[in-house]
């Protein structure tokens, strides 16, 4: 998921679509998605959740088994132009405001009962997993879809008829960011949807908002952060930030996410990290390295990368998701300039042109068979879902991971030398 900057899948950033998200690579998500988007999976930097987007891979019986909490726990949103899509259905937004709705009925394909909404004006498309929230010019929005998904947000549209500039979203839910810095929140309550709990704290002075599939978590003016939704999702119940509240009331200026947990950057170059243990809420055995020089973190679905000022490289999170680097630990000691990812690995990219890999083998984590194609001349690298593609300074391009999802290009190999 290329979010973003890096873009992690987030999907990264997506205005309108998916992926800081999209990476989920979110290779530059900032992993978040949106400018404020949050799951930034740049390439899946993660997989920075896209305007709008939601991250989720559905299962597939036609290839070899994904990581089991990816398949389950993720559904794809995109964005093309002014196209948008959801798992099951396109928005396309034209250049007179109005917006065409096709697909699974159910899920926004059918948007008539809003309708006489959608003829104008018009400026953005938000999606969750199964709905769709468009943004007008005059701030207000219009929802439609599953309403567990955040299609029906009458409950809460006294407080979107305007001051609405931009739209997050979980797989589940909504979160509207207005002018005057409040949230509004709608669709499910385990998802995000439900923000009651830390209403007091989002009636003003919030900047951007990042989310796993299942929690938001807001960023205020002030340096401080406020959480909400699923619990083991990085919440507010459950698994949620209070272990960690102390360190989030200032200094935070930016946030990144996995599947499960969120990693707060702070001015002062440390990491905060809460939610899911199993998917990088858990920075613990790393807490010495991450206490100064982090200038930027990328994701997969489970795992995060934070790379220093001094070009070095700090993981954890799930070990077959690239949490685990101490096989590669060697060239990660310094001159690294920028990470990609696909769900479940990393790739980075060295100021001497090398490419160094981990993670699950069989998505993007094992570069052997190409290595000594990556030993120098490398420029950028792109990903799938479970593929990397390098392009190479003398127009060439070298692949490995998935073959099925583009890590096998020996059929057209002649054409990329």
């Amino acid at each position: 998921m290329v979010a973003d900057s890096s873009a992690n899948l987030l999907l990264a950033g997506n205005a309108a679509g998916v992926a800081k998200a999209t990476s989920v690579q979110l290779t530059g998500t900032s992993n978040s998605v949106t400018a404020a988007q949050a799951l930034t999976l740049s390439g899946l930097t993660g997989f920075t959740l896209g305007t709008g987007a939601t991250l989720v891979v559905a299962d597939s019986a036609a290839n070899p088994p994904k990581p089991s909490r990816i398949a389950v726990r993720y559904h794809t949103m995109t964005s093309s132009g002014s196209e948008f899509s959801n798992q099951t259905a396109f928005a396309a937004l034209k250049s007179d405001g109005s917006v065409v709705t096709w697909g699974d009925a159910r899920s926004g394909g059918d948007s008539s009962a809003v309708s006489p909404s959608l003829t104008s004006g018009v400026v953005a498309i938000y999606s969750s997993g199964d709905a769709f929230a468009a943004l007008k010019s005059d701030g207000s929005v219009v929802t439609w879809g599953f309403s567990y998904y955040g299609g029906d947000s009458s409950a809460v549209s006294s407080s979107l008829t305007s001051g609405v500039v931009v739209i997050y979203s979980t797989g589940n839910s909504f979160a509207a960011l207005k002018s005057d810095g409040s949230v509004v929140t709608w669709g499910a309550t385990s998802g995000g949807g439900d923000s009651s709990a830390v209403s007091s704290s989002l009636t003003s002075g919030v900047v951007a908002i990042y989310s796993t599939p299942a929690a938001f978590a807001a960023l205020k003016s002030d340096g401080s952060v406020v959480t909400w939704g699923e619990r083991i999702a990085g919440g507010y119940r459950g698994s949620d930030s209070s272990a960690v509240s102390a360190q989030l009331t200032s200094g935070v200026v930016t946030i990144y996410s996995t599947v499960g947990a969120f990693a707060a950057l702070k001015s002062d170059g440390s990491i905060v990290t809460w939610g899911d243990s199993n998917a990088g809420g858990d920075s613990s055995a790393v807490s010495p390295s991450l206490t100064s020089g982090v200038v930027t973190i990328y994701s997969t679905g489970d795992a995060f990368a934070a790379l220093k000022s001094d070009g070095s490289v700090v993981t954890w999170g799930a070990s077959g998701y690239g949490g685990d680097s101490s096989a590669v630990a060697g060239r990660l000691g310094g001159g690294v300039v920028t990470i990609y990812s696909t769900p479940s690995a990393f790739a980075a990219l060295k100021s001497d042109g090398s490419a160094v890999t981990w993670g699950a083998s069989g998505y993007g984590g094992d570069s052997s068979a190409v290595s000594s194609s990556l030993t120098g001349g490398v420029v950028q690298i792109y990903s799938t879902e479970g593929a990397f593609a390098a392009l190479k300074s003398d127009g060439s391009v070298v692949t490995w991971g998935n073959h099925s999802v583009g890590g096998d290009s020996s059929a057209v190999s002649s054409s990329l030398t």
